[in-house]
């Protein structure tokens, strides 16, 4: 299971038959380059700019909606959720995708603007692998980012929608995160490759934005 982190909150993941999913997708102005890969899906958290560019994507299938989905023998699981504290007042709402792949769950949290209840991490279910923003201003911060990980308890997080020097707006950088977190890990590389069983909880993995 490949793992790949393009930038803001889109990763391309694979699994062992070649299967790719795309997330998030932003166009050019966010700051990173924009995948040119050939996907089998895309998923979208929610319509903004940086989230939703599909127009130069080559892809089979698209979502962008809460449901459950078999798509390319893929299961996908979308829970609705907000982008603000006002259950979608202010930003609207936003899909939660869970990915099993390779015998892995993986979710993406999309651009989540709150620290979700009891009864909502109870539909998310075991995680193995936690896609989670942390960069404030637009989703939850990093205090908040750190209160939900310790909830969820995944076994690996994996942080993103934060600042870097690439990135186009402003959002809070890696520190406050980490700060709470108390561990972080640099992969030195864009990519986590997962083999076999994975063990502890809230590993934090930082990759890179190039």
């Amino acid at each position: 299971m490949i793992i790949k982190w393009l930038g803001h909150s889109s990763f391309l993941l694979e699994d062992s038959n070649g299967r790719k999913i795309l997330t998030d997708p932003f166009d050019e102005t966010v700051g990173y380059e924009c995948c040119n890969e050939k996907v089998d899906i895309v998923s979208i958290s929610h319509h903004h700019f940086d989230h939703d560019y599909v127009d130069n994507l080559k892809y089979d299938n698209i979502i962008d909606k809460p449901g459950s989905f078999n798509l390319c023998n893929i299961k996908i699981t979308g829970l609705q959720s907000y982008h603000d504290k006002v259950k979608g007042a202010k930003r609207g709402e936003n899909t939660i995708f869970i990915f099993e792949m390779d015998g892995y769950r993986i979710c993406h949290l999309g651009d989540l603007g709150y620290i979700l209840s009891s009864d909502e991490i109870n539909k998310l279910g075991n995680i193995d692998v936690l896609l989670i923003p942390i960069g404030g201003n637009y989703t939850i911060d990093g205090h908040e980012a750190s209160e939900l990980a310790k909830l969820v308890k995944s076994h690996i997080l994996i942080p993103m929608h934060y600042k870097t020097p690439l990135l186009s707006f402003k959002l809070d950088g890696l520190e406050n995160f980490l700060l709470y977190m108390k561990n972080g890990e640099r992969v030195n590389s864009n990519t986590l490759v997962l083999n076999g069983p994975l063990s502890g909880i809230n590993i934090v993995k930082i990759l890179n934005y190039k």
